[in-house]
Protein backbone atom coordinates (compact mmCIF):
# COMPACT_ATOMS: atom_id res chain seq x y z
CA UNK A 1 0.00 0.00 0.00
CA UNK A 2 1.44 3.41 -0.95
CA UNK A 3 2.73 5.54 1.92
CA UNK A 4 3.36 9.06 0.64
CA UNK A 5 4.07 12.55 1.87
CA UNK A 6 0.73 14.32 2.10
CA UNK A 7 2.31 17.50 0.73
CA UNK A 8 4.72 16.62 -2.11
CA UNK A 9 3.74 12.94 -2.62
CA UNK A 10 7.26 11.62 -2.09
CA UNK A 11 7.13 7.92 -1.12
CA UNK A 12 8.24 6.75 2.30
CA UNK A 13 11.81 5.48 1.87
CA UNK A 14 12.53 1.73 1.81
CA UNK A 15 15.11 2.11 4.59
CA UNK A 16 15.28 4.21 7.72
CA UNK A 17 12.47 5.60 9.89
CA UNK A 18 12.03 9.32 9.05
CA UNK A 19 9.17 10.96 10.88
CA UNK A 20 8.76 13.67 8.22
CA UNK A 21 9.43 14.03 4.52
CA UNK A 22 13.07 14.85 3.77
CA UNK A 23 12.06 16.92 0.74
CA UNK A 24 9.42 19.26 2.16
CA UNK A 25 8.91 18.39 5.82
CA UNK A 26 5.40 17.04 5.22
CA UNK A 27 3.66 14.19 6.99
CA UNK A 28 3.58 10.66 5.66
CA UNK A 29 0.26 8.86 5.42
CA UNK A 30 -1.44 5.95 3.71
CA UNK A 31 -3.10 6.86 0.43
CA UNK A 32 -5.48 3.89 0.08
CA UNK A 33 -7.99 2.23 2.41
CA UNK A 34 -6.69 -0.52 4.64
CA UNK A 35 -7.36 -4.01 3.26
CA UNK A 36 -9.73 -6.25 5.19
CA UNK A 37 -10.80 -9.79 4.41
CA UNK A 38 -12.46 -11.95 7.10
CA UNK A 39 -11.11 -15.05 5.36
CA UNK A 40 -7.55 -13.84 6.02
CA UNK A 41 -7.91 -13.42 9.78
CA UNK A 42 -5.33 -15.61 11.56
CA UNK A 43 -6.80 -16.54 14.97
CA UNK A 44 -3.64 -18.34 16.06
CA UNK A 45 -1.61 -15.12 16.07
CA UNK A 46 -1.41 -13.18 19.36
CA UNK A 47 -3.33 -10.03 20.20
CA UNK A 48 -4.31 -7.79 17.32
CA UNK A 49 -1.97 -9.66 15.01
CA UNK A 50 -4.78 -11.93 13.88
CA UNK A 51 -5.62 -8.99 11.59
CA UNK A 52 -2.06 -8.88 10.25
CA UNK A 53 -3.22 -8.96 6.62
CA UNK A 54 -4.71 -5.49 7.15
CA UNK A 55 -1.43 -3.96 8.41
CA UNK A 56 0.25 -2.22 5.45
CA UNK A 57 4.03 -1.95 5.25
CA UNK A 58 4.50 -4.59 7.93
CA UNK A 59 4.87 -7.75 5.85
CA UNK A 60 8.38 -8.42 7.21
CA UNK A 61 7.78 -7.08 10.71
CA UNK A 62 7.74 -9.52 13.63
CA UNK A 63 4.35 -9.87 15.36
CA UNK A 64 5.38 -8.12 18.56
CA UNK A 65 2.62 -8.58 21.12
CA UNK A 66 1.69 -8.33 24.78
CA UNK A 67 -1.76 -9.77 24.00
CA UNK A 68 -3.21 -6.34 23.29
CA UNK A 69 -6.73 -6.08 21.94
CA UNK A 70 -9.79 -8.21 22.67
CA UNK A 71 -10.96 -5.72 25.29
CA UNK A 72 -14.43 -6.27 26.75
CA UNK A 73 -17.58 -4.51 25.63
CA UNK A 74 -19.62 -3.78 28.75
CA UNK A 75 -23.22 -2.59 28.52
CA UNK A 76 -24.64 -0.15 31.03
CA UNK A 77 -27.48 2.26 31.53
CA UNK A 78 -26.77 5.94 30.93
CA UNK A 79 -29.09 8.91 30.40
CA UNK A 80 -32.16 6.84 29.75
CA UNK A 81 -30.67 4.24 27.43
CA UNK A 82 -28.22 1.36 27.12
CA UNK A 83 -24.68 2.17 26.04
CA UNK A 84 -21.76 -0.15 25.20
CA UNK A 85 -18.48 0.78 26.89
CA UNK A 86 -15.37 -0.46 25.07
CA UNK A 87 -12.91 -1.03 27.92
CA UNK A 88 -9.58 -0.04 26.40
CA UNK A 89 -8.29 0.73 29.90
CA UNK A 90 -7.87 -3.05 30.31
CA UNK A 91 -5.06 -3.20 27.74
CA UNK A 92 -1.64 -4.56 28.91
CA UNK A 93 -0.23 -1.13 29.79
CA UNK A 94 -3.60 0.28 30.83
CA UNK A 95 -4.53 2.30 27.76
CA UNK A 96 -5.64 2.09 24.13
CA UNK A 97 -2.15 3.11 23.06
CA UNK A 98 -1.08 -0.54 23.10
CA UNK A 99 -2.87 -1.22 19.81
CA UNK A 100 -0.71 1.40 18.12
CA UNK A 101 2.49 0.58 19.97
CA UNK A 102 2.34 -3.05 18.85
CA UNK A 103 2.39 -2.12 15.16
CA UNK A 104 4.67 0.91 15.54
CA UNK A 105 7.39 -0.91 17.47
CA UNK A 106 7.14 -3.90 15.14
CA UNK A 107 7.79 -1.55 12.24
CA UNK A 108 10.79 -0.06 14.03
CA UNK A 109 12.19 -3.55 14.55
CA UNK A 110 11.74 -4.33 10.86
CA UNK A 111 13.88 -1.28 10.06
CA UNK A 112 16.60 -2.23 12.53
CA UNK A 113 15.98 0.53 15.10
CA UNK A 114 17.75 -0.11 18.41
CA UNK A 115 17.40 3.28 20.14
CA UNK A 116 14.29 5.47 20.09
CA UNK A 117 13.01 8.72 21.52
CA UNK A 118 9.35 9.47 22.22
CA UNK A 119 7.40 12.23 23.96
CA UNK A 120 4.12 11.83 25.76
CA UNK A 121 1.75 13.13 28.40
CA UNK A 122 2.01 9.67 29.95
CA UNK A 123 -0.02 6.90 28.31
CA UNK A 124 1.77 6.80 24.97
CA UNK A 125 5.08 6.90 26.79
CA UNK A 126 4.12 4.04 29.11
CA UNK A 127 2.82 1.96 26.23
CA UNK A 128 5.83 2.62 24.04
CA UNK A 129 8.14 1.83 26.96
CA UNK A 130 6.41 -1.52 27.48
CA UNK A 131 6.67 -2.58 23.86
CA UNK A 132 10.20 -1.20 23.47
CA UNK A 133 11.25 -3.25 26.49
CA UNK A 134 9.62 -6.30 24.94
CA UNK A 135 11.48 -5.65 21.69
CA UNK A 136 14.86 -4.90 23.26
CA UNK A 137 14.85 -1.31 22.00
CA UNK A 138 16.45 1.29 24.26
CA UNK A 139 13.92 4.07 24.78
CA UNK A 140 14.14 7.59 26.11
CA UNK A 141 10.74 9.09 26.98
CA UNK A 142 10.16 12.83 27.47
CA UNK A 143 7.14 13.85 29.55
CA UNK A 144 5.97 17.14 31.04
CA UNK A 145 6.73 17.52 34.73
CA UNK A 146 2.98 17.75 35.27
CA UNK A 147 2.43 14.14 34.10
CA UNK A 148 0.80 12.07 36.82
CA UNK A 149 3.05 10.22 39.22
CA UNK A 150 1.64 6.76 38.44
CA UNK A 151 2.34 7.21 34.73
CA UNK A 152 5.88 8.38 35.39
CA UNK A 153 6.49 5.44 37.70
CA UNK A 154 5.08 3.03 35.14
CA UNK A 155 7.40 4.34 32.42
CA UNK A 156 10.45 3.95 34.65
CA UNK A 157 9.38 0.47 35.73
CA UNK A 158 9.92 -0.78 32.17
CA UNK A 159 13.59 0.18 32.46
CA UNK A 160 13.58 3.07 30.02
CA UNK A 161 15.04 6.52 30.56
CA UNK A 162 12.45 9.06 31.72
CA UNK A 163 13.12 12.76 31.15
CA UNK A 164 10.85 15.32 32.82
CA UNK A 165 10.38 18.63 31.01
CA UNK A 166 9.16 21.80 32.77
CA UNK A 167 6.13 23.64 31.44
CA UNK A 168 3.49 22.72 28.90
CA UNK A 169 2.97 19.38 27.16
CA UNK A 170 4.30 20.88 23.91
CA UNK A 171 7.66 21.52 25.60
CA UNK A 172 8.18 17.76 25.92
CA UNK A 173 7.76 17.39 22.16
CA UNK A 174 10.31 20.11 21.48
CA UNK A 175 12.78 18.53 23.91
CA UNK A 176 12.39 15.11 22.28
CA UNK A 177 13.06 16.53 18.83
CA UNK A 178 16.16 18.32 20.10
CA UNK A 179 17.42 15.06 21.60
CA UNK A 180 16.95 13.25 18.29
CA UNK A 181 18.78 15.98 16.38
CA UNK A 182 21.67 15.92 18.85
CA UNK A 183 21.98 12.14 18.53
CA UNK A 184 22.61 12.33 14.79
CA UNK A 185 21.46 9.00 13.38
CA UNK A 186 21.85 7.12 16.66
CA UNK A 187 18.20 7.45 17.72
CA UNK A 188 14.92 7.50 15.83
CA UNK A 189 12.02 9.76 16.70
CA UNK A 190 9.35 7.16 17.36
CA UNK A 191 6.55 9.70 17.52
CA UNK A 192 3.04 8.30 17.93
CA UNK A 193 1.81 11.60 16.47
CA UNK A 194 4.02 11.92 13.38
CA UNK A 195 4.59 8.32 12.33
CA UNK A 196 1.53 6.64 10.77
CA UNK A 197 2.41 3.07 11.72
CA UNK A 198 0.17 3.03 14.78
CA UNK A 199 -2.96 3.72 12.70
CA UNK A 200 -3.37 0.13 11.42
CA UNK A 201 -3.23 -1.01 15.05
CA UNK A 202 -5.93 1.45 16.06
CA UNK A 203 -8.07 0.24 13.15
CA UNK A 204 -8.44 -3.10 14.92
CA UNK A 205 -10.83 -1.40 17.34
CA UNK A 206 -13.34 -1.29 14.48
CA UNK A 207 -12.83 -4.95 13.59
CA UNK A 208 -13.36 -6.04 17.20
CA UNK A 209 -16.49 -3.95 17.59
CA UNK A 210 -17.98 -5.57 14.51
CA UNK A 211 -17.30 -9.00 16.00
CA UNK A 212 -18.69 -8.04 19.41
CA UNK A 213 -21.81 -6.23 18.21
CA UNK A 214 -22.55 -8.22 15.07
CA UNK A 215 -22.89 -4.88 13.28
CA UNK A 216 -21.21 -1.52 13.09
CA UNK A 217 -21.94 0.91 15.92
CA UNK A 218 -24.42 3.63 15.12
CA UNK A 219 -22.19 6.08 16.96
CA UNK A 220 -18.72 6.09 18.49
CA UNK A 221 -17.79 8.52 21.29
CA UNK A 222 -14.14 8.87 22.29
CA UNK A 223 -11.64 11.37 23.74
CA UNK A 224 -9.47 13.22 21.23
CA UNK A 225 -6.03 14.75 21.73
CA UNK A 226 -3.86 13.99 18.72
CA UNK A 227 -6.85 12.01 17.44
CA UNK A 228 -4.94 8.91 16.37
CA UNK A 229 -7.47 6.46 17.80
CA UNK A 230 -10.39 8.24 16.16
CA UNK A 231 -8.58 8.37 12.82
CA UNK A 232 -7.45 4.76 12.98
CA UNK A 233 -10.87 3.48 14.02
CA UNK A 234 -12.50 5.44 11.19
CA UNK A 235 -10.14 3.88 8.69
CA UNK A 236 -10.98 0.49 10.14
CA UNK A 237 -14.68 1.07 9.62
CA UNK A 238 -14.12 2.39 6.11
CA UNK A 239 -12.13 -0.79 5.38
CA UNK A 240 -15.10 -2.86 6.54
CA UNK A 241 -17.48 -0.73 4.49
CA UNK A 242 -15.27 -0.91 1.41
CA UNK A 243 -15.19 -4.69 1.71
CA UNK A 244 -18.99 -4.78 1.75
CA UNK A 245 -19.10 -6.19 5.28
CA UNK A 246 -21.03 -3.31 6.88
CA UNK A 247 -23.75 -1.21 5.28
CA UNK A 248 -23.29 1.95 7.32
CA UNK A 249 -20.48 3.90 8.90
CA UNK A 250 -20.73 5.10 12.51
CA UNK A 251 -21.19 8.72 13.49
CA UNK A 252 -18.03 9.90 15.25
CA UNK A 253 -18.12 12.15 18.32
CA UNK A 254 -14.71 13.46 19.36
CA UNK A 255 -14.49 14.87 22.87
CA UNK A 256 -12.02 17.45 24.16
CA UNK A 257 -11.46 19.31 27.42
CA UNK A 258 -12.71 22.86 27.03
CA UNK A 259 -9.44 24.24 28.44
CA UNK A 260 -7.57 22.76 25.46
CA UNK A 261 -10.03 22.09 22.63
CA UNK A 262 -8.53 23.10 19.27
CA UNK A 263 -10.49 20.67 17.09
CA UNK A 264 -13.77 21.58 18.78
CA UNK A 265 -13.01 25.28 18.23
CA UNK A 266 -12.05 24.82 14.58
CA UNK A 267 -15.11 22.68 13.89
CA UNK A 268 -17.34 25.47 15.19
CA UNK A 269 -15.56 28.63 14.07
CA UNK A 270 -13.17 27.58 11.31
CA UNK A 271 -9.47 28.31 11.47
CA UNK A 272 -10.22 31.57 13.24
CA UNK A 273 -11.26 29.47 16.23
CA UNK A 274 -7.73 28.11 16.58
CA UNK A 275 -6.46 31.60 17.35
CA UNK A 276 -7.92 31.74 20.83
CA UNK A 277 -7.28 28.14 21.90
CA UNK A 278 -4.89 27.89 24.86
CA UNK A 279 -2.89 24.94 26.12
CA UNK A 280 -4.77 25.18 29.39
CA UNK A 281 -4.03 22.96 32.36
CA UNK A 282 -6.76 20.33 32.50
CA UNK A 283 -7.55 17.20 34.47
CA UNK A 284 -7.68 15.44 31.09
CA UNK A 285 -3.89 15.55 30.67
CA UNK A 286 -3.91 12.87 27.99
CA UNK A 287 -5.71 15.11 25.50
CA UNK A 288 -3.91 18.35 26.30
CA UNK A 289 -2.74 18.84 22.71
CA UNK A 290 -3.01 22.35 21.31
CA UNK A 291 -1.67 21.55 17.81
CA UNK A 292 -2.76 18.03 16.73
CA UNK A 293 -0.30 16.85 14.08
CA UNK A 294 -2.98 15.09 11.99
CA UNK A 295 -5.71 17.55 12.90
CA UNK A 296 -6.87 18.05 9.31
CA UNK A 297 -7.39 14.33 8.78
CA UNK A 298 -9.20 13.98 12.11
CA UNK A 299 -11.50 16.89 11.29
CA UNK A 300 -12.22 15.36 7.89
CA UNK A 301 -13.06 11.96 9.40
CA UNK A 302 -15.57 13.46 11.83
CA UNK A 303 -17.11 15.55 9.06
CA UNK A 304 -17.42 12.58 6.70
CA UNK A 305 -19.13 10.57 9.43
CA UNK A 306 -21.74 13.25 10.03
CA UNK A 307 -20.42 13.62 13.58
CA UNK A 308 -19.19 16.45 15.75
CA UNK A 309 -16.70 17.56 18.38
CA UNK A 310 -17.83 18.35 21.91
CA UNK A 311 -16.05 20.19 24.73
CA UNK A 312 -16.34 19.34 28.41
CA UNK A 313 -15.69 21.55 31.46
CA UNK A 314 -13.43 20.51 34.34
CA UNK A 315 -16.27 19.96 36.82
CA UNK A 316 -17.96 17.58 34.40
CA UNK A 317 -14.72 15.66 33.89
CA UNK A 318 -14.45 14.89 37.60
CA UNK A 319 -18.14 14.07 37.98
CA UNK A 320 -17.94 11.89 34.88
CA UNK A 321 -15.10 9.90 36.43
CA UNK A 322 -17.22 9.36 39.53
CA UNK A 323 -20.30 8.37 37.53
CA UNK A 324 -18.37 5.82 35.49
CA UNK A 325 -16.88 4.38 38.67
CA UNK A 326 -20.43 3.88 39.99
CA UNK A 327 -20.92 1.60 36.98
CA UNK A 328 -17.80 -0.34 37.95
CA UNK A 329 -15.66 1.37 35.31
CA UNK A 330 -12.58 2.94 36.91
CA UNK A 331 -10.97 5.28 34.39
CA UNK A 332 -8.63 8.25 34.44
CA UNK A 333 -9.98 11.81 33.97
CA UNK A 334 -8.99 11.87 30.28
CA UNK A 335 -11.33 8.96 29.62
CA UNK A 336 -14.06 10.50 31.74
CA UNK A 337 -14.70 13.37 29.30
CA UNK A 338 -16.96 10.96 27.42
CA UNK A 339 -19.60 10.93 30.17
CA UNK A 340 -20.68 14.56 29.80
CA UNK A 341 -20.42 14.23 26.02
CA UNK A 342 -22.80 11.29 26.25
CA UNK A 343 -25.18 13.47 28.25
CA UNK A 344 -24.93 16.22 25.61
CA UNK A 345 -25.46 14.02 22.57
CA UNK A 346 -27.01 10.62 23.39
CA UNK A 347 -30.60 11.58 22.61
CA UNK A 348 -29.81 12.43 18.99
CA UNK A 349 -27.16 9.83 18.17
CA UNK A 350 -27.82 6.67 16.12
CA UNK A 351 -27.86 3.43 18.10
CA UNK A 352 -26.07 1.39 19.23
CA UNK A 353 -23.80 3.89 20.92
CA UNK A 354 -20.28 2.75 21.77
CA UNK A 355 -18.25 4.81 24.24
CA UNK A 356 -14.49 4.19 24.29
CA UNK A 357 -12.86 4.28 27.73
CA UNK A 358 -9.23 4.90 26.91
CA UNK A 359 -7.16 4.81 30.11
CA UNK A 360 -7.15 3.17 33.54
CA UNK A 361 -7.99 5.03 36.73
CA UNK A 362 -4.90 3.52 38.28
CA UNK A 363 -2.88 5.92 36.15
CA UNK A 364 -4.24 9.03 37.85
CA UNK A 365 -3.59 10.60 41.21
CA UNK A 366 -6.87 10.70 43.10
Amino acid sequence: MPLLCTNCRQPYPPTGTPYRCSRCGGLFDYTEPFPYDPLKIEPDLPGIWRYRHSFPLLEDAPPLSLSEGDTPLVWGGAFGGQVAFKCEFLQPSGSFKDRGSATLVSFLLSRGARTAVEDSSGNAGASFAAYAARAGIHARIFVPDSASGPKRAQIEAYGVELVGVPGARSNASEAALQAVEQSGSAAVYASHAYLPFNLPGYATLAYELLEQLGEAPGSLILPVGQGGLLLGAWRGFTALWGAGIIEKLPVLVGVQARLCAPLWAISLYGMAGAGWVAEGSTLAEGIRIVHPVRGDAVLQAVSESGGQFLAVDEAQIRSGQESLARLGLFVEPTSAVVWDALDQAAARLPKPIVVVLTGSGYKSEL
